[in-house]
């Protein structure tokens, strides 16, 4: 069972983890369950958590003894939990895209993954083969009375929020092209304008020239806006944030060498490498529900290093400030690595840092707002492109350097005061995804909930903590292993 802790993680005795432990996570899962009531190891589940915890990630990472080549490539696997009366019900099923029902058939693999991962025969079984696998495995959200499984390189998956029965591709009622990108960081307005919530997404284009498409949608799934804008350079954009008036990326500052891709040696994205003596841009978009409607982008230069996620952003007057997880360089995975046995002290850690662009004079100021490696940062919900006091994020249990997630902190964003939860020694935490309390004031009421890799166990455990202190509430096992994954969401009942 795991423990609740708040010591800091350099007083320890035992070593912070067992490279065993994290790595015996990547692990096929194995069957499908429907309505499995979970067992409560400790406490209580609270009764007023009433809706389901969706959650996406790779389920399948091994066919036939040959291994992704980096877990990004697995085929996506949704898992729903149901909170209602204090009790949780696990449903799970696989995304049957169409490359996971003809590799399921042939029980090998057929494609190339964009991280890597080989066809059998070879280099030249996979040279000239540029076809991209749709694993549907990043990100999963509800839109109507459909669910999204989210894959930043290719269109969405629908399936039925119950049952997680796949419906096939979505193109949104037409809004998207067959095969047209949707990004896989969503963000959703919580009602910064008529006070409707809106859903605002992206799909990007890249070359030397690269195309952003904004869209924001209503709740139901009706496209209100929509623009295109052109910027020059190519643009990685793994991720976003919005104010009530703006939509703002950081273009980083990378190279994209397609010719080892062409000619099968490299996944599309090992491909990718820091521009030397590059700049990385933010650009501004204005958002088509906002005051500047219809405006030119704004271009800023931006702090050096590689971004994936930001935590949030907000306005003030000519101010535009924006908080993101900035690394040194741009992490991978070289061709002869195993993803298992990465050295972590090799690899760049994510640092928590928050930057104020001025309008009005194109000044940049930048200020640290955590040193310890973090990921999966957010803010409660309705403080989405807001000025927030509190930010819940997974980190790394050491102080310094990069590590395996392995704790929660609550960050107080104006006091710089913490509070933390750990997993440490033997457990490894995923994105926690805070719930607010119903109709509560205070902006840190409410509850985190976060799958936990327990390495005790080799198995998955769903725990539940108080948002304001972190004290554990409840933790219930999941009767299923489920790797280390990426994002999901909530949906009130």
């Amino acid at each position: 069972m795991l423990t609740s802790t708040l010591e800091n993680a350099e007083k320890r005795t035992t070593p912070l983890f067992n490279q065993e432990d994290w790595a015996s996570a990547y692990c096929n899962v194995e069957k499908e369950l429907e309505n499995v009531e979970l067992k409560v190891v400790k406490g209580e589940v609270p009764k007023e958590l009433c809706g389901t915890f969706y959650r996406n990630g790779p389920g399948q990472l091994e066919r036939a003894g040959t291994w992704v080549h980096h877990p990004f490539d697995g085929d996506g696997m949704i898992a729903a939990m149901k909170f209602k009366n204090g009790r949780v019900q696990l449903s799970n099923r696989f995304i049957e895209t169409e490359a996971w029902v003809a590799e399921q058939k042939a029980k090998k693999f057929l494609y190339r993954g964009v991280f890597g991962t080989k066809k059998p025969g070879g280099i030249l079984a996979n040279a000239f083969d540029l076809r991209l696998k749709n694993i549907a495995n990043t990100n999963i959200v509800k839109l109507g009375n459909e669910l999204l499984a989210l894959w930043e390189a290719s269109s969405p998956h629908s399936l039925d929020p119950e049952t997680l029965k796949t419906n096939g591709i979505s193109y949104l009622n037409g809004v998207l092209k067959p095969g047209e990108a949707l990004s896989a960081h969503p963000k959703f307005d919580p009602g910064h304008h008529q006070k409707k919530k809106k859903m605002v997404t992206f799909g990007v284009k890249t070359g030397p020239k690269s195309k952003i498409r904004l869209m924001e949608f209503s709740t139901e799934g009706q496209l209100l806006f929509d623009r295109k804008d052109i910027f020059n350079g190519f643009a990685f954009l793994h991720d976003f944030a919005i104010t009530p008036n703006w939509a703002i990326f950081i273009q980083n500052a990378i190279d994209f060498n397609p010719l080892p891709f062409i000619l099968g040696a490299k996944g599309a994205a090992q491909c990718l490498s820091s521009k030397r003596n590059g700049q990385s841009k933010f650009w501004l978009i204005p958002r088509d529900s906002g005051q500047f409607a219809g405006g030119n982008p704004k271009i800023f230069n931006a702090p050096n290093g590689f971004v994936f996620h930001h935590l949030n952003a907000w306005e003030d007057n000519d101010k535009v400030t924006i908080e993101s997880i900035f690394y040194e360089d741009f992490p991978s995975i070289g061709p002869d690595q195993n993803f298992r046995e990465i050295d972590f002290d090799q690899l760049p850690e994510g640092i928590l840092k928050r930057c104020n662009i001025n309008l009005s004079n194109n000044e940049i100021s930048t200020e640290i707002l955590s040193n310890q490696c973090c990921e999966f940062a957010m803010v409660n919900p309705l403080k989405q492109g807001l000025r927030a006091q509190y930010s819940w994020m997974a980190i790394a249990e050491k102080k310094s350097g990069n590590g395996p997630l392995q704790a929660i902190k609550k960050l107080n964003l104006l006091t710089k005061k913490e509070c933390l939860w750990s997993s440490a020694p033997r457990g490894f935490v995923g994105e926690p995804l805070f719930i607010p309390r119903e109709h509560s004031h205070k902006e840190d009421e409410g509850w985190v909930v976060v799958l936990v890799w327990n390495g005790k166990r080799s198995g998955t455990d769903l725990v539940i903590l108080k948002a304001e202190d972190l004290k554990e509430e409840a933790i219930l096992e999941l009767p299923i292993a489920i790797p280390h994954g990426l994002h999901g969401s909530w949906v009130n009942d």
